[in-house]
Order: structure tokens, then sequence, then C-alpha cells
């Protein structure tokens, strides 16, 4: 009697785990289903990386070389871009960034700053870049050898404003009017990216 016992529950326990682990296995296939995909983009404030190598095939931007007070200590112009990498206005304008830093990388210092890493402080001093911070994204701040604010702006500044005040910086002859006519700017695909340093 006792083995008949034994099997009769043992019929019952088994059928109760598959039945449980047949419902597990239900809701977990549903979790699954209704899980929506990645939706980040160019024109949303969804994070999707680092906004300088997805949308402008450049990943040398960010960290920046030098602090604020280093490269106004070595009298360099300086080129500071505010962003944030989940803001759509900063990811239409990596592409501009990049761009500065392909013409004045190497005689410029180009300072892209995630707003989300400058600390927070009721005050901060003229070589901290917190100071220069007015609470938009994109923000660009451009500095002459002598550490003056030349230009600073919030928004899509066209590249060729902040080329002006390069070239005054260092005292190259003015754009033509050819050059004026603003250019389009194409990004790259990320692929394209990865394969050209993969060469």
């Amino acid at each position: 009697m006792n083995s008949t016992k034994f099997l009769f529950l043992h019929k019952q326990i088994t059928g109760w785990r598959r039945w449980l682990s047949k419902c597990l296995l239900l809701l977990a296939s549903l979790f699954i289903i209704s899980m929506q995909p990645a939706s980040a983009g160019l024109n949303n404030d969804l994070y999707d990386g680092n906004i300088f190598v997805v949308y402008a095939g450049n990943g040398s931007l960010v960290p920046p070389r030098q602090t604020l007070a280093q490269a106004l200590a070595e009298h360099k112009p300086i080129f500071l871009a505010f962003y944030l990498d989940d803001s759509s206005d900063s990811k239409r304008y990596a592409i501009s960034i990049s761009r500065v830093q392909e013409f004045y990388g190497r005689v410029a210092e180009i300072m892209p700053i995630n707003v989300d890493s400058i600390p927070l402080k009721q005050t901060y001093n003229p070589t901290e870049t917190g100071y220069y911070y007015s609470g938009g994204v994109p923000q660009v701040v451009v500095f002459n050898k002598s550490g003056e604010v030349v230009l600073n702006k919030k928004g899509q500044v066209p590249f060729e404003e902040i080329d002006d005040q390069f070239r005054k910086i260092f005292d190259l002859v003015p754009r033509t009017k050819t050059e004026t006519e603003t250019a389009q700017l194409k990004r790259r695909a990320f692929n394209e990216f990865s394969s050209e340093l993969a060469k």
C-alpha cells in the first residue's frame, strides 16, 4: 500500500512540476515577445552610445586630451563644445564638432564636454568648464590664445561662424565667397567608420 501511495503522490508532484514549468515558459515567452526594440536614433533623446563615434565617425574627441586649466596655461586657442549623449540636438551637431577638429585639431585644443560630467558646485572659477556652461546643449565657446572668450553661443552654431573666429585668432585670410556657402555635411555610416579602422 505504501508503494501505491508513493506512486500516486509522485505522479501528482510530477504533474504539478510540468504544469508550473509550462506556465513559467509561457510567461518568459510573453515577456520576450513584448519587449520593445531599441529605438534610439538621431532624432530622439534616447541614449545610444558615444555620439561622436555613432554620428560623426570620430571617437578620438572624447575624452578631451587636457583640462581647460591646462589648455589655458599653454596659451592655446580652445574650442569647448558642451553636449549630452542623449540629446537629439547634440547628436545632430556632433558632425560639426568633428569638422572643427578636422580643421583645427592640431593647432587648437578641441574639448567636447558632456554636461553630465560637470561637477555641481555653487561657483566655478574661470579655469573650470562649469564657469562657461549656460544651461543648454549644444553650446560652443571659443577662446583666443590669451584665454579670452571670442564666441559663446547655444544651439546649432554653423561651422563657418566658428571658422571665422579661428581665422581671426590665427590671422588667416577670410573665406572666399564660394567658401562662405555652407557645404552639406554628410555623416558616415557606423560600419563604414569601423571598416576604415580595420585597414
